[in-house]
């Protein structure tokens, strides 16, 4: 059985949503500092001996969430047409950060958005 390199990162943005149609407080404009966590496998190292470069997760993270720093969520895509709950944001996050870091040997697992230190939703295909 071959082995498996498991890579995490995490960063953090803030931002203010409301969610529709919630039955209580959360329906109310309110704001979080999202903490997100990438999860990256590889079973094979590039020629550094590395699966991918810190930094480059980090990069393509940011990426990511720039646009999503300090906004309201719900006035951007997708968030204007479905809730920006932790789920929806964990799913939107994972398919630009693949998008930018997958390949033939490296693979996003997973992105975890956590909107407090209790509470977290992650996403992976």
């Amino acid at each position: 059985m071959a082995g498996q390199f498991t890579l995490r990162t995490i960063s953090d943005f803030a931002a203010a949503h409301s969610l529709r149609e919630y039955p209580g407080d959360c329906q109310r404009l309110h704001g979080h500092n999202w903490k997100v966590e990438v999860e990256i496998s590889a079973s094979e190292l590039d020629a550094l001996g590395m699966v991918v470069d810190f930094k480059e997760i980090k990069k393509v993270t940011r990426e990511a969430t720039d646009r999503l720093d300090h906004r309201y969520l719900n006035e951007l895509e997708p968030f204007n047409q479905i809730n920006p709950t932790a789920e929806n944001i964990a799913r939107t996050l994972y398919q630009q950060i693949s998008a930018g870091l997958n390949s033939e040997r490296v693979h996003v697992d997973a992105v975890t958005v956590w909107e407090t230190e209790r509470a977290s939703a992650r996403y992976c295909e």
